[in-house]
């Protein structure tokens, strides 16, 4: 539990210590933005611990301690082993998540979080540590061992920064290239149902996508990814 709870605590809880506390002390923030960064690191923190948890155990697994092995002998299909190394990522990201929420609430100052949305919350975190096992288990099975790292580093950060997390999707129309690049990331829409859901649009505050929207495309990014998941796990299960 420690090692898990300092995975998922450090890097969400100084970004919203620097971007929501301290920017906003020396002034470099506007009023509001506190709330608005809130439901986007909650977001990536579901979406990115499930990736973690899913694709290092998984490489590790394919190449080093062969642990893997003993779970392909279950009386099961192998299909199915693989769900079950997202669904378990994606349980993690779910935790990960709800950790933070406490943690925001006493760091920043003006932001709130609403009890009676807690159950389509949920639901919608659920969805988002889905995705990212999904994600997780396609860069798990596709990358070699040695160069997970590599690929952590490569796919980690654009991740975060294109995920909507620290802004509004709407809000960059200025900077079309930029919005149309974050509409490919799946953590996109899983930040912008949060903001949705907890956030009423105002002169500070643009509407949110859709639900309906953001939905369907966490739902194409689930069967996407976990299809070429589940085929990269099957083709190194046969190696």
């Amino acid at each position: 539990m420690g090692p898990f709870l300092g995975q998922v605590i450090v890097e969400p809880f100084f970004m919203l210590f620097v971007f929501g506390k301290v920017l906003g002390e020396i002034g470099f923030t506007q009023p509001g933005f506190q709330q608005v960064l809130l439901p986007g690191v909650v977001a990536l923190n579901s979406f990115l611990v499930a990736l973690q948890n899913t694709a290092l155990p998984l490489a590790i697994d394919f190449s080093w301690t062969k642990e893997i092995e003993d779970r392909l002998l279950a009386p099961i299909p192998v299909s199915l082993v693989a769900v079950e190394k997202a669904v378990f990522g994606a349980m993690r990201g779910l935790i990960g998540s709800l950790v933070m929420i406490p943690i925001g609430l006493a760091l920043l100052d003006d932001v709130s979080w609403p009890l009676e949305k807690m159950p389509v919350t949920l639901g919608i975190l659920s969805l988002g540590g889905l995705v990212g096992g999904c994600v997780g288990l396609t860069l798990g099975t596709l990358a070699p061992a040695r160069h997970i790292s590599i690929v952590f580093a490569m796919t980690l950060t654009p991740i975060m920064f294109t995920g909507a997390t620290q802004f509004p999707w709407r809000s960059l129309e200025s900077v079309r290239w930029f919005q149309i690049l974050c509409s490919f990331n799946p953590l996109t829409y899983v930040t912008e149902a949060m903001r949705g859901l907890l956030l009423e649009p105002g002169p500070k505050v643009p509407e949110s996508i859709p639900l309906w929207i953001c939905f369907s495309a966490i739902g194409a990014a689930i069967l996407i990814f976990g299809t070429i998941g589940i085929r990269g796990f099957n083709r190194r299960a046969q190696d």
